[in-house]
């Protein structure tokens, strides 16, 4: 039995929010274990993990499994069907797969496989992302080994004693020396004698940002602004975005779709706006950059303001509604800017609340669960 091969299921998928978290637990585990663990992904048929898992050199299977949508769809009816076909499908893939234990990361593409292996006698682990639980996992839970959060509190979702504070965890490598600041800035043609404010959001949840962006710009009215501006648009509003640009010239702003190296605009940055999903919340964390949370309102069990408000408690993060983010977000970030008291207090907190090894610390975790067994 030693010389047996680990074999683990990684699910969760449907957002990078599920599905990132378990691809840097594969990572982990490949480094811990080598050529001695074998690793298969389940998700969702023709949502983004199907494309995005295999891409990064994992085998990956699909379940036909489908969530509710929210207004009255006809689509619903079809949802017990597609949940019972997956639960089989799911069973089948385990026993095939001959796991060894199963590991959700959240989203209803987790659901069946991990409901088919605790049923089978197979050890589950879940890691939550969220400072609150969303409902997949609450269910779960129930008969899981080891719930592995990201946030304190949490027994008000998930059984105390099997609780383990592990952080989220990350692909990249993020830490508060972070890359070369003088690098930084020159990759993003800034200068080092003015403050840089990073604005980011996800790729349809910089909306309520670039609106933010086009009154902070039109506000300046021609004349210089206090700061200078890293601003991730999304791909979706790119082209807009560079027009309104082009009719309101504006120095010391960068501008693009996506931030490849995150690594560098972090390093630049003084104090970030952001959404606040719960990759995001654990970046900063590990940089410690301040930040001006602008939590989207479109999102499950509205986790967002829930992960922001989470951090504010602990003097971590200033948050504003997304309502109000067109007039409010930018002059927060300014007055933070300009108090250096209030920047260094708010780095401590943040770096108070950073879990470095989580990846790490869930590996540690399954295989200790595994290793009751074998």
């Amino acid at each position: 039995m030693e010389n047996k091969k680990y074999r683990i299921i990684l699910s969760g998928g449907g957002t990078g929010g599920h599905i990132y978290p378990a691809v840097a637990v594969a990572e982990a585990l490949k480094r811990r274990l080598g050529d001695d663990v074998e690793l298969l992904f389940v998700g969702a048929e023709g949502k983004m993990e199907m494309e995005k898992v295999p891409a990064l050199g994992y085998r990956i299977v699909g379940l036909p499994i489908a969530g509710l949508q929210r207004r009255l769809e006809w689509r619903n009816l079809l949802v017990p069907f597609k949940v019972l076909r997956s639960v089989r499908l799911a069973r089948r893939t385990i026993r095939a797969f001959g796991a060894d234990a199963v590991v959700g990361f959240g989203g209803y593409a987790s659901a069946p496989v991990l409901w088919a292996a605790q049923r089978m006698g197979v050890k589950t682990l879940i890691q939550e992302q969220n400072s609150y639980a969303g409902l997949t996992n609450k269910i779960l839970a129930r008969r899981a080994a080891r719930i592995c959060t990201a946030y304190e509190g949490m027994e008000r979702f998930f059984p105390a004693e099997r609780i383990r504070l592990t952080g989220n965890p990350l692909r990249g490598n993020f830490s508060q020396a972070g890359a070369n600041r003088a690098e930084a800035l020159a990759h993003y043609g800034l200068a080092a004698s003015k403050p840089v404010v990073l604005v980011v959001g996800g790729s349809l949840g910089t909306r309520s940002l670039n609106e933010m962006m086009k009154a902070w710009i039109r506000s300046l009215d021609g004349g210089e602004a206090p700061v200078q501006v890293i601003w991730q648009t999304g791909r979706y509003y790119e082209r807009e975005m560079r027009a309104f640009l082009a009719e309101h010239p504006a120095a010391g702003i960068w501008q693009g779709a996506f931030i490849d190296r995150m690594d560098l605009a972090y390093a630049a940055a003084d104090v970030v706006i952001s959404r606040s999903g719960a990759g995001t919340v654990s970046e900063l964390c590990l940089v410690a950059k301040p930040v001006v949370f602008v939590p989207s309102p479109n999102v499950a069990e509205d986790h967002q303001t829930k992960n922001a408000r989470a951090l504010e408690a602990q003097g971590a993060a200033v948050v504003v509604a997304d309502a109000v983010c067109r007039d409010e977000a930018m002059p927060r970030a300014l007055e933070l800017v300009a108090d250096p008291g209030a920047l260094a207090a708010m780095r401590a907190d943040l770096a108070r609340l950073a879990t470095p090894r989580a990846a790490e610390a869930v590996v540690d975790e399954l295989l200790e669960v595994i290793g009751n067994d074998r």
